[in-house]
């Protein structure tokens, strides 16, 4: 197996992050522990919370299984005839309202993972364009939340925006949720009135393969009882939760300017050392979702080269090591490359394989 230079982010195709010794060795630890999980689980959620400012937290397996616990207990309230029977929830409120731009696909369709908690989507307005109306009148008897996805994956132009969002939700007494899945504020959305906030525990936390959701105490005991149904085959283990645990306290600690500057300093080497091969260009652009993200994008120079960046982009990933980069605006003529999960040597070796590339 060839080794993988990831210039993509932290993405679950390749493995989302690496663990630090410390995340390592405390997932160790709890692996070769017993304990009751229910307790380990409700511990894990009083800890958690004090790093969100929620009521109350459920750790999950990832952030998509936090998606399905939540509309799952939202749907059931915790009645155990009707977690019996989920998925199926047909005859009982079950419709989550979420803007049409926020409809997308992340290595799967998000309305999958609403599916698989029992959820019917509702899509409001068009994908370039909603209105408060278009949320307020999808509203009904059968609405038991409105969803908000914060995400580059989303249409970042003509959606309603969060506040606006919560207070329809509000105004009808709904729960207002948010995925956040790669966000890196932990508390911004508990302290805007979100009523429950999901979050990936393996992105920008770099915890092991993990999520949570964190909230009202009433929604997350909800989303708890999911265990003892279509929450099973989502369960996630000791080693897991411990690792999560002390990737929220290693970040609480981090310095996260300082993670900046060396984001962009290594955007800075990308874009001057590719922009001295003759037929490309690199500029630095920021994260689509308003992150403090940076990454350089690379573009084919038509005065100078005839190579086409599709090319580029394929043999970038059949060398060795194979180079991954950011290929979504690949029809768009771009190519954009991460630096947050590079190792040592990792942007040098990105310029030399543009070089031989580029030499053809």
């Amino acid at each position: 197996m060839k080794r993988v230079i990831n210039a993509c982010g932290r993405v679950t195709i390749l493995g989302v992050s690496t663990l630090s010794e410390e995340v390592a060795q405390a997932a160790v630890d709890g692996g070769q522990s017993y304990v009751v999980i229910e307790d380990l689980i409700n511990r894990a959620g009083e800890i958690i919370s004090g790093y969100t400012g929620g009521e109350d937290s459920c750790v999950t397996s990832c952030a998509s299984a936090a998606i399905c616990l939540t509309v799952a207990g939202l749907i059931s309230k915790g009645k155990k005839s009707i977690m019996d029977r989920l998925p199926d929830s047909s005859g009982i409120p079950n419709e989550i309202i979420l803007q049409k731009g926020h409809s997308i696909e992340f290595g799967a369709p998000l309305v999958t993972m609403l599916k698989l908690g029992g959820g019917v989507p509702v899509e409001a307005g068009t994908v370039n364009e909603v209105m408060p109306e278009d949320i307020e009148e999808a509203i009904n008897e059968k609405t038991v939340a409105l969803l908000y996805v914060k995400s580059h994956h989303c249409v970042q132009k003509g959606m309603v925006d969060i506040e606006t969002m919560r207070d329809i939700a509000h105004r009808h007494n709904l729960p207002f949720m948010i995925d956040a899945a790669a966000e890196e504020d932990f508390r911004k959305y508990i302290a805007m009135g979100a009523d429950l906030v999901m979050y990936s525990g393996a992105k920008a936390l770099e915890a092991t393969t993990s999520g949570f959701v964190t909230g009202k105490k009433e929604y997350i005991e909800y989303a708890k009882k999911q265990y003892h149904g279509i929450g099973r085959p989502m369960k996630i283990g000791k080693e897991g939760i411990m690792g999560l645990l002390k990737a929220l306290d290693l970040y609480e600690h981090k310095d996260r300017e300082k993670e900046v500057e060396k984001n962009i300093a290594k955007v800075k080497y990308l874009c001057e050392e590719i922009n001295k091969i003759p037929g490309l260009k690199a500029i630095q652009i920021q994260d689509e979702a308003g992150r403090a993200i940076y990454r350089a994008r690379v573009m084919v120079d038509t005065a100078v080269g005839n190579k086409k960046i599709e090319e580029i982009n394929k043999e970038l990933r059949a060398g060795d090591p194979l180079i991954h980069c950011r290929a979504e605006f690949l029809n768009l003529g771009k190519l954009d490359f991460d630096p947050r999960p590079l190792c040592k040597g990792d942007k040098e070796l990105i310029v030399s394989r543009l070089k031989e590339i580029m030499k053809g």
